[in-house]
């Protein structure tokens, strides 16, 4: 099992995230909420990770970029370390963005929890996606 969150992972890429809030789909576990999208990552050469993930804390909720700063690092430690529950069960490429939206303090464990329920939500809605695409192709043939 590999817990790393190395460069390559990091969603930095103007016209992902861009491709992101224009035509991605998301899913909520308050407070947090996964912003994703599904298609070509970059270049075909660059695109071997599966994922490539970012983490945002909104300004409205923390003024100071200490409490921001935190909960990234919160954010991206829950990802780190609950990453393989999506890897495992990915059979393509994917963008997302992960969000804090709430002035509510949480703690580690709690965001953590709500990190894992939040993964699984998205894996449970992502494949009704798959199974009704896939009878669908079965239906025509």
């Amino acid at each position: 099992m590999n817990f790393t969150y190395p460069k390559n992972e990091k969603l930095k890429s103007k016209i992902t995230i861009g491709l992101l809030f224009s035509e991605g789909k998301s899913v909520s576990k308050y407070p947090l909420r996964l912003v994703y999208y599904s298609g070509a990552l970059g270049s075909p050469e660059t695109s071997e990770e599966k994922i490539k993930m970012g983490v945002s804390v909104s300004k409205k909720y923390f003024k100071k970029a200490v409490d921001r700063n935190y909960f990234k690092r919160v954010l991206r430690e829950t990802y780190r370390l609950n990453k393989h529950l999506l890897i495992d069960n990915l059979d393509q490429p994917y963008a997302f963005m992960f969000f804090y939206q709430s002035k509510d303090r949480l703690s580690y464990e709690e965001i953590n929890t709500k990190t894992i329920q939040l993964f699984e939500k998205f894996l449970a809605q992502n494949s009704k996606k798959h199974l009704s695409g896939n009878d669908s192709n079965l239906e025509n043939k």
